[in-house]
């Protein structure tokens, strides 16, 4: 017999006040960044209404429920394919370089679209229903079945991967992260996990062996442009290259160690970083607010995370814990790569900080991806007498 709730129960009010915080602290930081910008237009008005946009988007998904959602899965797989597919082919009119890289739809009425941002979004679905459709139709655990488990969550995965890796390495990682974090808890055998991911590993290490020690073999061998290593010495050494490639790592490290412990306060900025409001908006705030503004802003992470997993432990479909997984791979990878890239703890990749940092196809992602999390705890039913053994199954 299903608990009986109102609606106000069922909303997650936590969740919308951390997303109310973020927007305050959004708006706020863009600001005080666009004072330094190299364009005259108005990004904290932008901004609120992306948000408002994105508030309409988590109102439109929370209509549907799990079981709805999870037949349209396919459909939004599909949509998302042909909006990156179509890049390649978009004439300059409808979609032209920027950077280098072809990413959005920028020739359309409105603000540019980038479709590798909902892409995230809609692998998250697929990859959760392609687990809980093997399990529905694989009632044994065994290597084979597991391994044919695999391939299918790797085959998915290279959809959005090979759409999007020679263009776009940053959102290449968010995949490959939200696959990990989604594969970690599909009940996969770690007979299968650990040679492939340990195999990744040994060649990822003798590529960086490559880039530090001898480069000249990767640029005869593998056609590795001399600027992708020149970002990789940048941000190894960002004060040597501070006149090039470094320059955006080392006016960061610059800005946010001159907030010291209270930063110099709001306005106050003096460090200019070119497009500071977009993949380096934690440098405003480390300038601004200093260590102790910077550290409220993570520990908000860490509080929106907490919840997310707290979700995720709690809801009694494995659709929806495979989603809130997916949820929060993306946005734990997505915080520590920006945050780490301004720091220089990581390379600088271009990913933006979840729901800070300005622009529309990132921040309505975002709100995509909290529109699921709203729908999980808004449809959520509990029962008085519930056998849970039928929802997982042994590793």
């Amino acid at each position: 017999m299903d608990r009986i709730q109102n609606k106000n129960d069922r909303f997650d009010w936590t969740l919308a006040l951390i997303l109310f915080l973020f927007c305050i602290i959004s708006c706020t930081a863009i600001y005080s960044g666009q004072t330094t910008a190299q364009y005259p237009d108005n990004f904290v008005l932008q901004q609120i209404i992306f948000y408002s946009v994105g508030m309409i988007v988590i109102a439109t998904i929370m209509y549907f429920d799990s079981d709805q959602i999870k037949r349209m899965t396919w459909i939004l797989f599909g949509i998302g394919t042909i909006l990156q597919a179509g890049l390649f082919i978009a004439p300059e009119s409808l979609a032209y370089e920027v950077k280098g890289a072809k990413l959005w739809y920028n020739g359309l009425p409105g603000p540019s679209l980038q479709p590798s941002e909902f892409f995230k979004i809609f692998l998250i679905l697929a990859l959760s229903k392609v687990i809980v459709d093997h399990y529905a139709k694989y009632t044994m655990k065994t290597v084979k079945n597991d391994l044919i488990l695999f391939i299918k969550l790797g085959l998915v995965t290279c959809v959005p991967l090979g759409l999007i890796i020679l263009e776009d390495l940053g959102t290449a990682l968010v995949i490959i992260a939200i696959f990990t974090g989604i594969l970690l808890v599909s009940g996969i055998t770690w007979k299968i996990i650990l040679p492939v991911y340990g195999t990744v590993a040994a060649v990822g290490g003798t590529i960086i062996y490559y880039i530090i020690w001898a480069p000249e073999t990767l640029l005869k061998y593998l056609s590795v442009d001399n600027y992708q290593l020149m970002r990789i010495y940048a941000w190894l050494d960002p004060y040597t290259h501070k006149q090039g490639a470094g320059l955006q790592l080392y006016n960061s490290l610059h800005a946010i160690g001159s907030g010291e412990l209270g930063g110099k306060g709001f306005y106050e900025r003096q460090v200019y970083i070119p497009d500071v409001h977009t993949d380096f908006i934690f440098s405003v705030i480390g300038e601004e607010y200093g260590f102790i503004g910077a550290s409220v802003v993570i520990c908000l992470y860490f509080i929106l995370i907490f919840h997310l997993t707290k979700i995720a432990l709690s809801v009694n479909d494995p659709f929806n814990t495979y989603v809130c997984v997916g949820v929060i791979s993306y946005i734990t990878f997505h915080v520590f790569q920006n945050i780490g890239m301004t720091i220089q703890v990581l390379p600088i990749t271009g990913i933006p900080l979840p729901f800070i940092s300005y622009g529309g196809s990132s921040l309505i992602g975002n709100m995509m991806a909290m529109g699921l999390i709203f729908s999980i705890r808004f449809h959520q039913k509990s029962y008085m007498f519930q056998d849970s053994s039928k929802y997982y199954r042994a590793s």
